[in-house]
């Protein structure tokens, strides 16, 4: 078989001016490659934007998961207290009548913590300061043969858990006097780490603030010396301007109206990593009266004689 010239590669190769031309082209191809590339400062100003975009990302998610948890945080803290209120009021409706003698069994009481300073709140946009005033208080009840005595109380020298609240649960049988129930309450608080006896189940902490208003039924605050309507009814002196007083014989208040102020757990947390009762703590806390959740409920006693209040 013959070849044609013409057909062959070698006339091609004739017409290339010289072998640099093969060069040419690939140096050209080089060029066209290295033109395409990225260069260094190309990279930084993408990695510096990627960057900003990580942190943007970053920043939301952290402020996004920080609310979740203080949602989560005050969902906890609203249904506790909830709870709690709930547990009170049920005590409460169910107050009774002792009927025996005046200064005998205790039907209700409303008292100060003893030797404890209240803690105060600075208001903000105000000069005005809120007390946030503990009161412990006593109901006494009656489910058909057994009498029952049920009292709250929040201790104030503990440290950690801070401001912790407890319930306070006995029983005798109705041949017996009620008036044990009372005092087994106030005598087990005489002693120390009173909230280890078994009468004691602890229910939530951080309560800065639990007072107990009465009424009579025709709505009236019971606070003595202003009020002297209440017969069978035994009055101490005002703590920080809360009424302190004894309840006997046929005398139960017609409504008693609950306060109850707590802590927010990230506060409360951060307030128990402070030494107890320093200026650094009570400081803290004064300032935090937008995470003190207070809950206010009244709650009607359907065991009330009216015969006990003067007309």
């Amino acid at each position: 078989m013959k070849f044609s010239l013409s057909n062959s590669i070698f006339p091609r190769l004739q017409r290339c001016q010289s072998p640099a031309a093969f060069l040419k082209i690939g140096n050209r191809k080089s060029e066209i490659e290295n033109h395409r590339a990225f260069s260094l400062i190309e990279i930084l100003v993408v990695v510096s934007l990627l960057s900003l975009i990580v942190l943007a990302l970053m920043a939301v998610f952290s402020s996004t998961q920080r609310a979740f948890r203080a949602s989560v945080t005050q969902t906890e803290v609203m249904e506790g207290s909830r709870e709690t209120m709930e547990l009170m009021a049920s005590d409460l409706r169910a107050t009774t009548p002792s009927g025996g003698v005046s200064n005998g069994p205790v039907n209700f009481s409303a008292l100060a913590n003893a030797n404890y300073l209240p803690l105060t709140n600075s208001l903000p946009g105000s000069a005005s300061i809120r007390f946030n005033v503990l009161n412990y208080f006593f109901v006494l009840g009656r489910n058909n043969t057994t009498w029952t005595g049920t009292g709250y109380v929040v201790d104030p020298t503990s440290a950690n858990p801070l401001y912790p609240l407890y319930r306070f649960y006995a029983e005798t049988n109705i041949q017996n006097s009620p008036a044990t129930l009372y005092g087994q309450f106030y005598n087990e608080m005489q002693t120390p780490q009173w909230w280890t006896n078994s009468n004691f189940s602890h229910l939530i902490d951080g309560v800065a603030h639990l007072t107990v208003h009465a009424y009579d039924p025709n709505g009236n605050w019971i606070n003595a010396p202003a009020y002297t309507n209440a017969v069978n009814t035994e009055y101490f002196s005002d703590a920080y301007g809360e009424p302190q007083f004894f309840m006997f014989s046929n005398t139960v208040p017609a409504a008693v109206e609950l306060e109850l102020g707590v802590l927010e757990d990230r506060t409360l947390a951060r307030a128990e990593s402070l030494p107890f009762q320093s200026p650094a703590q009570l400081g803290y806390l004064g300032g935090q009266s937008g995470t003190v959740h207070l809950f206010r409920q009244r709650v009607t006693i359907p065991n009330v004689d009216p015969t006990a209040y003067l007309p």
